[in-house]
């Protein structure tokens, strides 16, 4: 992840400062342990400015409202208790080239300030940190006692100390460049690395952008360098800088990440804040989604694989009581032939009543023959009753299994984020193995009160044609959405998404039409590595949910089958077709 380096932050101020300065704080919200967002008024508009400390992505923005669920954070309570209906005055650096914006707070704007909010940029060591006016920290996102940090501990009521000044020289346009050229080359080195050695306020990221956007290679030497490159690379370190005095910025994507500076621009973007509002929401949606992905995955693989060995141990039981007749047939020959038993017998063979063959009875030696047969009718009797309260187990867990294997499905079609959406759905199977008592509910995790949205694709009539990408969306689609014209697909007896073809009043569906839609169900099915997949397809009104039954489940009537081939799908999902 790329973090916010002096010159992001320098352009994220001068948009704040230009366009939020001086406003009104109406409210304070944390959305997680290391987000905050101030809700900021001034005369012409209303916004919530992100403030983030955490240790990859520390910055600070206009960002997106807060949802709408409780904020139980002390940090923020006690913020919002000393900040809220104070004006937002000024936004400075605290000291020449250091990542550290002082927010300064006043009753109005044009008074001394009477509070200060230090947003430290530094990576690892990000926090923010109210002090009043005197600079007594009152509190802090991240408290460091002296055992963390004997260099710089941060605590409540102790003094304000700004952080350790940087010692690399810094840069200055009145600096020539024969003096320029001689610091970089002084060490042989890599061209990139030198520059961040040889002065501060340069990132990892800035320095290899600013070396490609004069044409050369970050990781050439800078002994390798003509006259030309060294002239070229001049004048885009001279370029850098006047773009930070002036302020002129020129936000936008690049092939690695984003700039402000507009060098190796792929797309450009309306502002800063929107680039790194956009950037930094994608970059954590997207390790959540991995992380929520891969625990979901985990805890269905293992709940499907207790469910499987419990299915096979009430199978094996089955299998058991299946040799109920055998034993009652054991204990009647025994009953009829009393006469040949003798004590101490472990084992007797007698002839069977209607097929006349031999039939061997395994005796216990220390009971006679009555005994033995009473024993024989026991275990008869005992087996038929387990048929009868195994079956249903077995049955519901079969039920069980079905669920989870379309659980399982539908993270398998979900294997890699996109779009918030993605994030969305995953959250809702989330919630529902929640709901479903398969997984613990967390303490906090976000809210929204919108639903997802499925797969949308159009058929070669122009059909639209609608794929849930979660039980939810299965069962929305399939008893919420549906109408009396619309045609409903499944994989037969396969687990998979819930389709649905949308139909207008008289419309009729051509064969390429269901066929596309046949595809498709078996593309969004646990079959779609098969070559071709059953699937049945009937109106909406002949499908039905079993009472009791989980979400995503349903029972259908009067279907017919097609013959979906996924493979064909993905030519259609490419745009071959």
């Amino acid at each position: 992840m790329q973090p916010v380096d002096f010159t992001t932050l320098t352009a994220a101020r001068a948009e704040l400062l230009a366009e939020w300065v001086p406003a009104k704080i109406e409210q304070v919200y944390q959305r997680d342990r290391y987000n905050l967002t101030i809700c900021l008024r001034t005369l012409k508009k209303r916004g919530w400015i992100d403030i983030c400390w955490h240790p990859q992505a520390a910055r600070i923005c206009v960002g997106d409202p807060p949802p709408r669920i409780p904020d139980t954070f002390a940090f923020s309570d006690r913020l919002r208790h000393q900040l809220k209906g104070l004006a937002l005055i000024n936004l400075d650096f605290l000291a020449p080239w250091e990542r550290v914006l002082d927010l300064q707070f006043a009753q109005r704007p044009g008074e001394i300030p009477i509070w200060h909010l230090y947003v430290e940029v530094m990576g690892k060591y990000s926090n923010v940190i109210l002090t009043d006016a005197q600079n007594t920290i009152v509190t802090t996102a991240r408290q460091i006692s002296a055992k963390q940090s004997s260099v710089r501990p941060i605590q409540t009521g102790q003094p304000y100390e700004v952080p350790p000044p940087l010692t690399n020289t810094a840069p200055s346009l009145s600096e020539s460049l024969p003096r320029w050229q001689e610091r970089v080359s002084l060490v042989p080195g890599k061209l990139a690395r030198q520059l961040l050695k040889s002065y501060r306020g340069l990132s990892p990221n800035l320095a290899r952008s600013l070396v490609r956007s004069a044409n050369l290679d970050p990781e050439q030497s800078n002994q390798s360098l003509s006259e030309a490159d060294w002239e070229k690379i001049g004048q885009k370190w001279q370029e850098w800088l006047q773009i930070l005095e002036n302020a002129d910025f020129t936000p936008g994507w690049t092939k690695d990440g984003y700039t402000v500076l507009g060098w190796n621009l792929i797309e450009p973007t309306e502002n800063v804040s929107t680039l790194l509002n956009t950037y930094y929401t994608n970059e954590f949606n997207r390790q959540t989604f991995a992380q929520l992905h891969h625990q979901l995955q985990q805890k269905i693989a293992n709940l499907l694989q207790k469910q499987r060995q419990k299915a096979e141990k009430f199978v094996l039981r089955l299998q058991e009581s299946d040799e109920a007749d055998e034993y009652r047939q054991q204990a009647d020959l025994l009953m009829a032939h009393l006469q040949a038993w003798e004590p101490g017998m472990k084992s007797i063979t007698l002839t069977d009543f209607e097929t006349g063959e031999p039939v061997e009875i395994t005796l216990n030696p220390e009971k006679n023959a009555v005994q033995n047969a009473q024993a024989l009718y026991k275990r008869h009797q005992k087996l038929k009753r387990a048929r009868t309260a195994v079956e249903p187990l077995l049955r519901e867990v079969e039920a069980e299994i079905s669920y989870l294997e379309q659980v399982e499905d539908h993270l398998a079609q979900l294997s890699t984020y996109h779009s918030p959406e993605d994030l969305h759905t995953l959250e809702e199977i989330r919630d529902e193995l929640i709901q479903e008592g398969y997984l613990d509910a967390p303490q906090r995790r976000s809210s929204r009160s919108d639903e997802s949205q499925p797969y949308r694709f159009q058929t070669p009539s122009g059909f639209e044609l609608l794929i849930g990408r979660n039980n939810r969306q299965n069962d929305y689609l399939t008893f919420r959405t549906a109408s009396d014209y619309d045609l409903w697909f499944h994989t037969q007896e396969i687990a998979g998404s819930h389709v649905l073809l949308r139909l207008d009043p008289g419309a009729v569906a051509s064969d390429r039409d269901l066929q596309f839609a046949a595809d498709l169900t078996a593309r969004y099915s646990r079959a779609r590595q098969s070559e071709m997949v059953p699937v049945v397809y009937t109106e909406p009104k002949n499908v039905y949910k079993p009472k009791g039954a989980k979400p995503g489940m349903a029972i259908y009537k009067h279907e017919r089958v097609l013959w979906g081939q996924p493979h064909r799908a993905n030519i259609y999902l490419n745009g071959d077709e």
